[in-house]
């Protein structure tokens, strides 16, 4: 972690508006070169509930906002079947938060270690300022950067202790927009079981 990106604000920032600002006008991180946006979050900075995301792709880059393409379409679709409102009950950001560009052609590509490593900083100053009681990691970007590790197949589903709050691990809506199998075993049944222990637990510590 590049304690150092704070080094000269000892209480980091005073509220989230700053932090929003200050990221805002960032000219020295990694993917500013590459000329994309800066993507940070959508949703309510006072709910309890906070989904991390891995990068934005063309539509965040273009409208400024986390999880708005079809990944976002059916993010919202999970969650409006547990009951949540996305905009009021949610907040939502990304691990990364500007488009990472494409290699060799490629329009988008995963972000490096490096990019993960450098933004993670900004995610966890998000995440103390938010103060979430649960946390949805969503794909091995985001567990990366919270957890330090992947394999999203074996670890989704399961409850980890981040600091006093409860992260999940769970599909990508991408991951499910390519696997759309409906068997019971898999990724969207699996998925629809971990979001209604996320509601339990939700209306056992916020409720």
């Amino acid at each position: 972690m590049q304690l150092g990106l704070f080094e000269n604000r000892p209480n980091y920032f005073a509220s989230f508006d700053d932090l929003v600002d200050y990221m805002m006008k960032m000219e020295d991180d990694p993917l500013f070169p590459a000329g994309t946006n800066m993507v940070i979050y959508r949703g309510n900075p006072a709910a309890k509930l906070m989904i991390i995301g891995e990068a934005p792709g063309t539509n965040e880059d273009r409208l400024g906002k986390p999880f708005v393409g079809r990944s976002g379409q059916l993010l919202d679709q999970i969650l409006n079947a547990a009951g949540f409102d996305p905009e009021e009950d949610v907040f939502v950001t990304n691990a990364v938060f500007r488009l990472p560009p494409g290699d060799d052609g490629k329009p988008l590509r995963k972000p490096t270690n490096d990019e993960i490593d450098y933004y993670q900083p900004y995610l966890l100053e998000i995440i103390r300022l938010i103060d979430p009681v649960i946390m949805l990691l969503t794909g091995n970007v985001a567990m990366q950067s919270m957890l330090g590790q992947t394999g999203i197949t074996k670890l989704r589903g399961q409850w980890f202790d981040y600091n006093g709050r409860f992260a999940m691990p769970i599909f990508h809506p991408a991951y499910l927009l390519r696997n759309p199998t409906r068997t019971p075993d898999g990724p969207k049944a699996l998925t629809w079981r971990d979001i209604q222990e996320v509601r339990r637990k939700y209306d056992e510590l916020v409720r």
